[in-house]
């Protein structure tokens, strides 16, 4: 994805978001959420510069993955 690319605006906020979005289920968590968030800080802290670099600006951060 470059900074060019796909766009949405976001209902009517006027907030213009990315139409790929970095899902963060396996980010951690605890319980069930905990078995399948296994990667280590590091790993996440490249994710995360990696896809903002590339322009994405829509992660998913539902609350499920940590209760």
């Amino acid at each position: 994805m470059n900074k060019n690319d796909d766009y949405k605006i976001l209902g009517n906020t006027g907030l213009k978001v990315s139409t790929l979005c970095l899902g963060t289920m396996n980010y951690g968590g605890k319980g069930f959420w905990g078995y399948m968030g296994n990667l280590d800080q590091n790993t996440v802290d490249e994710q995360i510069k990696t896809v903002t670099e590339a322009g994405v600006n829509f992660i998913d951060t539902t609350s499920i993955y940590s209760t």
